[in-house]
């Protein structure tokens, strides 16, 4: 019996959007940002050797299709690194339709929903939150205060605020241009079950206003040896509007395997297990999944540190070689499937280390199948991932989308 695994590398773009122009990294709009394409020449010209060297190593993705999704996405001819080898996967590009450029949006709607409302943002100033939601989180968390109220990037938060964090005990309470509320809190000094059942009693809250998360953010250390996060970090995010692929897949009777935050950004809906850890731990979990699930099983993995530790922090190399640990780790993998699995490689948005400020981008992302011969899919919609898993899986769905097989 057939099984399906998609696998969604967070952030891993390929330019090209048409509405980039309609979104931004501060006053500079996404035209023109392409996460893959800018790192593959940045390596190719010798310009990320921090840990590496050389052009971009990822011949695994390349031979799926990667280099050509890339051309087709942006019209930019793949850099050395990208063009090296005979295909052997079907590929296509993908454009999203929803109004957002962030996690839930783009996996919502590779699930077959895309998001019918414009989610709310906090304004880019400081303080970013209205008083009376620090209020109620200050009430949840039994402190007098909380700490941040402003834009701010996860590392450098605990830089600043860990110190009085660790003195007061208040929550470090912190946005971006998503629509999120990140918490963060010792995990010893404030205690890690403290937080989860901050953030899950704040959750309701901001959900009503079309918040699309609220994200407990702990971490250890402390202010002379440093902070660290953890990888304890869990998303409380608002609830599709619909029925997701996870959603119909369950309801035909089968597993359905969440590996990463996939879990949290359905909320739990349609899950029937969940494991957690960092990357390295993800591709383990993954592996196990592609040995033991069962007949007619979808298993349903995010990989994030693409995104949280070298996206956001603008690492064009720390980037590019998690792309190439997570390409050899690919070809490993690929030879343990089973003759009728179904393989996807895709992405939910972009998040270009070379592009100015430190938010996602809006891009295209690449489809690369693994079980489908070789052979070119076109343009496609993110929903027609949900719709091609479905009919892989003889699944009755109701969702949006046209299946590619």
């Amino acid at each position: 019996m057939p099984r399906a695994f998609l696998v969604v590398m967070d952030s891993v773009g390929i330019g090209g959007a048409p509405d980039a122009a309609q979104f931004y990294n501060g006053d500079l709009p996404d035209t023109g940002a392409n996460t893959v394409g800018h790192i593959a020449a940045a390596c190719a010209a010798g310009q990320a050797q921090e840990g590496r060297s050389g052009p971009l190593c990822v011949p695994t993705l390349d031979a799926l299709g990667l280099g050509a999704a890339l051309t087709l996405a942006s019209g930019m001819q793949a850099p050395e690194g990208l063009n090296g080898q005979s295909i052997i996967g079907a590929w296509g590009a993908a454009t999203e339709l929803s109004q957002g450029k962030d996690t839930p949006s783009g996996h919502w709607e590779l699930a077959g929903v895309p998001v019918p409302w414009d989610w709310h943002i906090f304004p880019d100033q400081t303080p970013a939150f209205p008083q009376d939601l620090l209020t109620k989180i200050a009430a949840a968390a039994g402190t007098d205060g909380t700490l941040a109220n402003c834009y701010a990037s996860g590392t450098e938060v605990l830089e600043r605020m860990g110190a009085e964090h660790i003195q007061t005990g208040w929550p470090i309470c912190y946005t971006s241009v998503d629509s999120v509320l990140q918490i963060a809190a010792h995990e010893e000094v404030f205690g890690l079950d403290r937080l989860l059942q901050l953030c899950a009693d704040i959750a309701p809250i901001v959900h009503a206003q079309k918040l699309g998360r609220v994200i407990a953010r702990p971490f250890l250390g402390d202010p002379q040896g440093g902070f660290r996060r953890t990888v304890n970090r869990k998303d409380f995010a608002i609830a599709p509007p619909s029925s997701t692929l996870c959603d119909y897949v369950a309801q035909a009777g089968h597993a359905v395997h969440a590996v990463g935050k996939i879990g949290d950004i359905f909320s739990m809906r349609g899950i029937t297990d969940v494991r957690k850890g960092s990357d390295a731990d993800l591709m383990t979990h993954l592996e196990t999944h592609i040995q033991t699930a069962e007949d007619s099983a979808f298993v349903f993995a995010n990989f994030v540190e693409f995104d949280s530790l070298y996206g956001h922090r603008r690492d064009i190399s720390g980037y590019a070689r998690h792309l190439a640990w997570f390409d050899t780790a690919l070809s490993r993998l690929l030879p343990r499937l089973r003759p009728d699995d179904l393989l996807i490689v895709t992405a939910d948005h972009g998040n270009d280390p070379s592009w100015p400020g430190t938010d996602h981008t809006r891009e295209r992302v690449p489809v690369l199948v693994h079980g489908l011969g070789a052979r070119a899919l076109g343009h496609l919609a993110f929903v027609d991932v949900a719709a091609t898993v479905a009919a892989h899986l003889s699944v009755p769905y109701a969702g949006e989308g046209r299946s590619f097989l």
